[in-house]
């Protein structure tokens, strides 16, 4: 008997250490500023921006970076915007690949992430790939449509579902590109699925603001994109992982 209680001490002892080690990690990682949607770093992810540099970014259609400051860890685009100019690129193409970016916005802003963005083609950058959009949507000034909310594939697929985190605090955004298919994610949830280059997509491109871009989203690869289109948005982890 006395063997019995002796057991049962030693697993009420270790079930306790195990609650408060558990506790204690989550408790770091709220601190670290890491969530429960943040996909583990490993060898097959590839920072993008690591809160010291954006050597891996240039102009949209060439040159140096402009506009773009790194303030205590973050990426900050001008906050005044300035269309097409100072929009950022990366310097190296992605395919199919899984992007991770974490993000907030100030009132009354508005910007984007692209992907499969070609240079040299469009003189705007939303004209040559789709835009996972950013905007402050409970505070944006006039009426806008249920595909320019964030999280929509912009001007194309209405995110369902969305719910965005109120101004000034950070979301998660994932991007998942297997062409043909995409997935737009926030907070953790799929809010946008669709098909590329399939014979809805052709007639909802040829139907709407896209009929005129030839270029729009034909790209089967491409560059990832950051917009700097009006007010300030702000940008910390942002890292790839190439499917």
């Amino acid at each position: 008997m006395r063997d019995l209680w002796s057991w049962v001490l030693i697993l009420t002892v270790a079930t306790a250490f195990s609650c408060s080690s558990t506790a204690k990690k989550t408790n770091e990682q709220e601190q670290s500023g890491v969530t429960q949607n943040e996909p583990k770093t490993d060898e097959e992810w590839e920072m993008l921006f690591d809160g010291k540099s954006i050597v891996k970014w240039e102009k949209f259609n060439g040159g140096e970076v402009t506009g773009w400051k790194i303030i205590d860890g973050e990426l900050h685009n001008s906050g005044v915007g300035s269309d097409h100019g100072g929009d950022i690129i990366t310097k190296k193409e992605y395919e199919n690949f899984e992007l991770y970016v974490e993000w907030k916005i100030s009132p009354q802003s508005n910007s984007g992430i692209f992907y499969h963005v070609k240079k040299g083609v469009t003189e705007k950058i939303y004209e040559s790939g789709p835009e996972y959009q950013l905007i402050d949507g409970k505070g944006w000034p006039t009426k806008i449509a249920d595909h320019q909310y964030t999280a929509s594939n912009y001007s194309m697929q209405a995110a369902e579902g969305a719910e965005v985190k109120p101004v000034g605090e950070w979301n998660t955004t994932r991007i998942v590109v297997q062409n043909p298919h995409v997935e737009h994610w926030l907070n953790g949830k799929k809010v946008v699925e669709y098909e590329l280059w399939s014979d809805e997509w052709k007639a909802q491109k040829a139907a709407g603001k896209w009929k005129d871009a030839e270029h729009y989203g034909m790209a089967k690869k491409g560059h990832i994109g950051l917009q700097d289109h009006g007010g300030l948005t702000i940008f910390r982890v942002i890292k790839i992982k190439e499917l």
